[in-house]
C-alpha cells in the first residue's frame, strides 16, 4: 500500500488574521502607488482586490471612485456610488454631487450637496454648479465668502464669475483689495481683459490679451509642453483676441482669423464652437448653406426629451447664454435659407431647453412671420406678455413691430401702451397717437396725449417734457376741428412758458372762436423788421401784387425777361474747317455716300447669276444622263418654254423671293 501523506496542520485564528492584514496593507501601498503614478485603471483593480478581500472597506471604495472620477469614467463611478450606498453605510455625497456635476444634472447635483458640510471644497462645487446653472449673483456671493479663506488662483474664477453677473466694473476694485496684478497669471489676465470687453474697452483689452499670450506661452513652454498642447492651451486667448478684432472694425481681419481656427481643428472644443458661432454672426445671411454645415459641427439630434443636443460634450464647456447665442445663429440660418421644417423643429424644442429666456417665443414668432401668419405670430407674442408680465418689454416691442409690418396699426398701438415704463415718453405718445389716427381712431389718439399730459403734470422729473406733450396735444386737437381745447392749450403754454410757438398758435386757434382775443395777444407778437412801410389794409384790398414800374430795383416779371433775352443771344457762326489742300470753290465729284458700306449692301450690287442651262442630274451618284431624241414639236417647245420662262422671271422680279413662291403652278 501507497504510504498515507501527512495531513499539514491548520494555521491558527490569530495566525491568519495577521497574515490577512499584511495582505491588505500589500495591497493599499500598491493601491497609493498607481494613484501617485496616475495609473487609475491599476488602482481600480487592485482596490477591487481589496474589496474581495474586505468587503465594504470605506479607504478602498473611496479610492475606487476617485479613480474611475480620474479616470474620466464618470458613469461607472455614480454606479459604484449607488451600489455600495445601498449596502454599505458610507457617506458619498460629495462625490455623488461631483458625478451629477460632471454629467451635466445640475440641479439633482446641487441637491446633493444640501447636506454636506460647509468646506471650502464643498463650497467651491457649489460655486461651479451655480456657475453652470446661470446664477452667477449666488456664486459671487459664496466666492466673496471663500476670498477669506487662503485658497490659491481663487482670484481667477472670481474675476471669471464677476463678468457674466454684470460686475465687470467691481474686478479693478477686487484686485487691488487682493494686491494682485492682472498679470500675474495668463489666466487671471485673460478674465480681466473679459470684463474690460464687458466694459466695451477694446483697445486696453486688446493689449492685456497679447501679454496674456505672451505670459502664457513662457509658462507653458516652463512645463515642458508640446506646441500643439501649447496651441490649445491659448485657444481662447486667439478666439477673443479676434473678437476684439472684430468689434474694433477690423472685419477682414477678423475673417481671417475665425477661418485660420476653425481650419486647425483644435482640440479646446469651447473655443472652437465659439469661433464658429462668431464668424457665422460676422458673415450675416451671407453664404447660409456654408453657416449651416459649420454648425451642423456643433449641433446633433438626440433622442427623447434631448431632442436637440451640442456635440462632443460642448453642454458641459459653453454656459447657458453661450448654448443659447449657437441655437439662436441656427434658426435664424434656417429661416434665412427657408428650410422652415426644420425651423418649426428646432424653436419647438427650444422653449425646454431656456426655460427663462424669451428668444424661443420671439424665434417661434418669426417663423410664422416668415409664412405669412403675422395674426398667429401677434397671439402668440400677446399670450406669452400676459403670462411673463415682467419679460414683456421686448414681447410687446416685436408684436407692435410686426403689427405695423402687416398693416395692424390698432394692435401695435395696444402693444405700446401696455409699456408702463416708456408709455408717457413722447417718443411713444408720438408713435401710438400716429398708429391710432392710421387706424382711425382719433378719439383714442386724444385720450393718449389727455393721459401724457395729466401724467406729465404730477410727474416729480427733472426732465418735464409737458410743455412738448402740450404743444403737440394742441395741435393734434386743432387739426382735427376740436379748437375750444386746442384754445386752452395754446393759452396754458403762453401764461407758463410764453413761447412764441405757442403765442401764434393760440392767435390762429382764437382767430376762428373770440376775435376779440386773438386780437389782444396778437399784441404781444413783436413787429418784424421791414413791414413798417408796408400797408395791411391795403394789400388785403388789392387782388394781387403788380410789378413796380420804377424804383432803385426791377420787377420780377421784367428781370426775368431781362434774362431769357440774354440767354437767347445768337451764337457768332464759326467758318467750317477743311482737309489741308482742299478747294471749296472746286470740290470736284461728291464721295459715293456708299463708300463706308459693305459691297453686297450696296444699290449698285449685282449678284452673279447661276448657269440655268446646266443640265440637271437626277439619280444615284455617278448615273449617265440620256439625251433626249429629238422630235418634231421640240421647237415648238423651246419656243413655249422660254415664253414661260421670261413670264416667270419679271413675276419674280415683283415679289420678294421665297419658298413658296417657287411652286409651279399647273394650267
Amino acid at each position: 500500500m501507497a504510504p498515507k501523506l501527512k495531513e499539514k496542520p491548520k494555521p491558527s485564528p490569530s495566525a491568519a488574521v495577521a497574515t490577512l492584514v499584511v495582505a491588505i496593507e500589500d495591497l493599499f501601498t500598491s493601491l497609493n502607488r498607481h494613484i501617485e503614478r496616475s495609473e487609475f485603471d491599476q488602482a481600480v483593480r487592485v482596490a477591487n482586490q481589496v474589496l474581495s478581500v474586505s468587503p465594504g472597506d470605506e479607504d478602498a471604495l473611496r479610492c475606487k471612485v476617485v479613480a474611475l472620477v480620474k479616470n474620466d469614467k464618470i458613469d461607472d463611478a455614480f454606479t459604484t456610488i449607488q451600489e455600495c450606498s445601498l449596502k454599505f453605510p458610507v457617506d458619498f455625497g460629495f462625490l455623488k454631487a461631483y458625478c451629477l456635476y460632471r454629467q451635466n444634472k445640475l440641479n439633482e447635483a446641487l441637491e446633493s450637496l444640501q447636506g454636506q458640510e460647509g468646506s471650502s471644497e464643498t463650497m467651491l462645487l457649489e460655486c461651479q454648479i451655480l456657475y453652470r446653472l446661470g446664477k452667477v449673483d449666488a456664486c459671487v456671493d459664496i466666492y466673496q465668502k471663500l476670498l477669506k479663506s487662503k485658497i490659491n488662483s481663487l482670484e481667477i474664477n472670481v474675476v471669471a464669475s464677476l463678468v457674466p453677473a454684470g460686475k465687470a466694473s467691481e474686478v479693478q476694485a477686487m484686485m487691488d483689495s487682493l494686491k494682485i496684478k492682472a498679470t500675474s497669471s495668463f489666466e487671471l489676465a485673460y478674465n480681466t481683459a473679459c470684463s474690460m470687453i464687458e466694459r466695451s474697452k477694446y483697445t486696453d483689452a486688446e493689449q492685456l490679451l497679447l501679454s496674456a499670450r505672451r505670459i502664457g506661452q513662457e509658462t507653458l513652454m516652463d512645463e515642458n509642453l508640446a506646441d500643439d498642447e501649447i496651441e490649445n492651451e491659448l485657444a481662447p486667448i486667439a478666439v477673443q483676441l479676434t473678437y476684439v478684432q472684430q468689434m474694433l472694425g477690423n472685419t477682414r481681419e477678423a475673417l481671417e482669423s475665425y477661418t485660420d481656427i476653425i481650419k486647425k481643428n483644435l482640440a479646446d472644443e469651447s473655443s472652437l464652437a465659439v469661433a464658429i458661432n462668431n464668424l457665422i454672426a460676422l458673415k450675416g445671411p451671407k453664404d447660409v448653406s456654408d453657416g449651416l454645415r459649420k454648425l451642423d459641427r456643433l449641433i446633433e439630434k438626440g433622442d427623447g426629451t434631448k431632442s436637440f443636443q451640442l456635440a462632443h460634450g460642448l453642454d458641459l464647456k459653453l454656459s447657458i447664454k453661450q448654448r443659447e447665442v449657437v441655437y439662436i445663429n441656427r434658426m435664424l440660418l434656417l429661416i434665412h435659407s427657408n428650410k422652415l421644417d426644420q425651423a418649426r423643429e428646432l424653436v419647438a424644442a427650444l422653449p425646454g431647453m431656456f426655460p427663462q429666456s424669451v428668444m424661443p417665443v420671439l424665434l417661434q414668432a418669426a417663423v410664422h412671420v416668415r409664412e405669412n401668419k403675422a395674426g398667429k405670430a401677434e397671439e402668440i407674442l400677446g399670450q406669452f406678455a400676459e403670462k411673463f408680465p415682467e419679460k414683456s418689454k421686448v414681447i410687446l416691442l416685436a408684436r407692435a413691430q410686426i403689427a405695423v409690418a402687416a398693416g395692424h396699426p390698432q394692435v401695435a398701438a395696444e402693444s405700446l401702451a401696455k409699456m408702463a415704463d416708456i408709455q408717457h415718453m413722447p417718443a411713444t405718445v408720438a408713435t401710438i397717437v400716429s398708429l391710432k389716427e392710421r387706424a382711425g381712431d382719433i378719439d383714442g389718439a386724444d385720450a393718449v396725449l389727455d393721459a401724457a399730459m395729466k401724467w406729465w403734470s404730477n410727474a416729480m422729473t427733472e426732465d418735464d417734457k409737458l410743455d412738448v406733450i402740450m404743444q403737440e396735444a394742441a395741435s393734434f386737437k386743432l387739426k382735427h376741428g376740436r379748437k375750444e381745447e386746442a384754445a386752452r392749450l395754446y393759452e396754458e403754454l403762453v401764461k407758463s412758458h410764453g413761447s412764441i410757438g405757442a403765442l401764434v398758435g393760440l392767435i390762429q386757434t382764437a382767430a376762428h372762436t373770440d376775435v376779440e382775443k386773438a386780437e389782444a395777444y396778437e399784441k404781444q407778437l413783436k413787429p418784424l423788421p421791414g413791414l413798417k412801410a408796408v400797408d395791411v389794409d391795403v394789400l388785403e384790398k388789392t387782388s394781387g401784387a403788380k410789378p413796380v414800374e420804377s424804383g432803385p430795383g426791377l420787377g420780377i416779371a421784367e428781370a426775368y425777361e431781362t434774362k431769357s433775352k440774354e440767354k437767347t443771344k445768337k451764337k457768332r457762326k464759326r467758318k467750317p474747317k477743311y482737309p489741308k489742300g482742299f478747294d471749296p470753290a472746286n470740290p470736284g465729284p461728291l464721295p459715293d455716300p456708299e463708300r463706308w458700306l459693305p459691297r453686297r449692301e450696296r444699290s449698285s450690287y449685282r449678284p452673279k447669276r447661276k448657269d440655268k442651262r446646266a443640265a440637271q442630274i437626277r439619280g444615284s451618284q455617278g448615273a449617265v444622263v440620256k439625251e433626249a431624241v429629238p422630235n418634231v414639236h421640240s421647237k415648238s417647245n423651246q419656243t413655249a418654254s422660254s415664253k414661260g420662262s421670261s413670264q416667270n422671271a419679271n413675276a419674280e422680279q415683283s415679289k420678294p423671293s421665297s419658298k413658296s413662291s417657287k411652286k409651279k403652278s399647273r394650267n
